[in-house]
């Protein structure tokens, strides 16, 4: 089972940033396309941002002008920046590793915007 860690979440004033971080193992993270979703109440699991191994990007149309999906080679590390929160971003964000059928999941990080 491949471990995904997320770190970056918690409280965020509507308004401000938060920046998300996901680590891999070395070996998925060279070639998988990574990405963030946020989980719902029912477990449903919505795009926010994903990025190929070679760079490019889709975001969902909610995040879209607002939020920077980023790779790090260095140290394995797929980053969400998100500036200009909005209380409707309060959500679980969990993390994604995807290539060909193979689907890996983060437990996911917490975030909450408050007024």
């Amino acid at each position: 089972q491949v471990q995904l860690v997320e770190s970056g979440g918690g409280l965020v004033q509507a308004g401000g940033s938060l920046r998300l971080s996901c680590g891999a193992p070395r070996n998925i993270f060279s070639f998988y396309t990574m990405g963030w979703y946020r989980q719902g109440p029912a477990n449903e699991r919505d795009l926010v941002a994903t990025i190929t191994s070679d760079g490019a990007t889709v975001y969902s149309d909610s995040v879209k002008g607002r939020s920077t999906i980023s790779r790090s080679y260095a140290n394995n590390t797929v980053n969400l920046q998100m500036n200009s929160v909005k209380l409707e971003d309060t959500a679980v964000y969990v993390c994604n590793a995807k290539w060909r059928e193979f689907s890996f999941w983060g437990q996911g990080t917490e975030v909450t915007v408050f007024s």
